[in-house]
């Protein structure tokens, strides 16, 4: 399947509509992903930074689009445990992420994801795993 055809099929969340989510580039063989998403006042903590969860919903969304771009329509992901490390504040404007499937077995998928500011620095890391669910 040719690689725009398969976009077209995205299944886009109501979530990627709140976070503004562009699919930038993928590799469907390396099941990576990258994508940009854009961060607004409103996703702020008191102190001027992006809010935990935000940052979570965003790499959660980095990571099922990784093992989709893999699968294909073939299946979708379910997340059994997620693990995150925030490792810099992040502000308003553009954040990165970029998810690839570490391995995948028949009902299991091992996942990882980071978001990047435009200066490429790491704001989060993030592992999981997630059932492998036919669609």
């Amino acid at each position: 399947m040719k690689p725009d055809v398969l976009l077209e099929r995205f299944p886009r969340p109501p979530t990627a509509e709140l976070f503004s989510q562009r699919v930038l580039d993928f590799d469907k063989a390396k099941g990576s992903i990258r994508l940009s998403f854009v961060v607004t006042d409103a996703f702020l903590n008191p102190a001027g930074a992006v809010q935990g969860g935000i940052l979570v919903a965003m790499l959660d969304d980095t990571m099922g689009p990784a093992l989709w771009v893999m699968n294909g329509e073939e299946t979708y992901s379910v997340t059994i445990d997620l693990s995150v490390s925030f490792l810099a504040a992040a502000k308003p404007g553009l954040l990165y992420g970029e998810g690839r499937v570490v391995q995948r077995g028949k009902t299991i998928a091992f996942l990882e994801a980071q978001l990047s500011d435009p200066d490429g620095r790491v704001v989060a890391r993030s592992t999981a795993s997630a059932r492998v669910v036919k669609a």
